[in-house]
């Protein structure tokens, strides 16, 4: 498979990050004798990690990894995705984004503007033949976060133009969404990823704007849900109340169970469960969208 890295933002650091302190970080969490479990951490230099079809059915994949708001899970929920995303056809990238509570002068709206930039770069290759057309972007735990904001946000401006590629529509073909952290209300919210999203002590403004079944519209992209129902760290009913907005505003949707997975699975930790599954899942209702 042909990989490539490039920076999302044209200066490399993206612009919110002269305000904040972090530094990036790559540490290896995998135990003897498994497979890379890299996480990344104090990114200010957010990247786009391609791996390319021999073949492409004209569709990229964004992927943005779980972990919290604390951590970028890159292969667990990155690159471990490409053996069969391309021998699918699909053009995988994954991207890093920055965190909320880094200092960044975006701070809850960085992994945003994040997403917003690699829609619009993805489309300016589109445009020179670099990678598929359609832009789909798939989002794991905090990165469902990110992946459903961008689909309900996607046309809020939150950073400077910064060259042509700016002219581009942000809003993804469609989103697919795994175990997403979906709500900042009491009951459904992932604890870690409010904290680190709003702070310790947010307003009840804040917890509802930030609750994402709330931005649905009609213009909200065709949308995949997927979620373990034994989930311990992010409830499902994120994932439902999700789906019922999107029913509710009329949106393609669709959302499936599996019964057993928890939280986190990836596409490795599925061995001799249903939820093994999911991979062919999603290729198949890809395959049945109506562009």
């Amino acid at each position: 498979m042909k990989t490539e890295i490039i920076n999302i933002w044209p200066h490399g650091d993206a612009p919110g990050a002269s305000d904040s302190r972090v530094s990036p970080q790559i540490v290896d969490l995998a135990k003897e004798y498994e497979p890379f479990d890299r996480a990344a951490s104090g990114v200010r230099c957010p990247e786009l990690a391609f791996w390319y079809p021999e073949t492409s059915n004209g569709v990229t994949l964004l992927v943005a990894p779980g972990g919290g708001f604390e951590r970028i899970m890159i292969d667990k929920e990155g690159s471990a995705l490409a053996m069969f995303f391309t021998a699918m056809g699909y053009t995988l990238a994954v991207m890093t984004y920055r965190f909320p509570q880094d200092g960044h002068h975006e701070a809850a709206e960085a992994p945003l503007a994040d997403a917003q930039r690699a829609v619009r770069v993805l489309r300016h290759r589109a445009a020179r033949g670099l990678n598929g057309k359609r832009i789909v972007m798939m989002g794991f735990s905090a990165g469902g976060y990110v992946a459903a904001s961008l689909g309900t946000r996607f046309d809020e401006k939150l950073y400077p133009v910064q060259d042509i590629a700016e002219s581009l529509a942000a809003r993804p073909d469609a989103l697919v969404l795994l175990y997403p952290v979906i709500s900042m209300r009491e009951g459904l919210a992932h604890a870690g990823s409010r904290l680190r999203l709003l702070g310790e002590c947010p307003t009840q403004r804040e917890i509802d704007a930030y609750s994402l079944e709330t931005r649905v519209t009609a213009q909200t992209p065709q949308t995949l849900l997927i979620h373990a129902v034994n989930d311990d760290a992010v409830p499902i009913n994120n994932s439902m109340v999700m789906f019922s907005a999107l029913r509710e505003h009329g949106v393609p949707s669709e959302l499936h169970f599996y019964e057993k997975g928890g939280h986190g699975f990836g596409i490795r930790n599925v061995a001799d469960l249903p939820l093994a599954s999911w991979p062919m899942l999603v290729n198949e209702w890809l395959r049945a969208r109506k562009w």
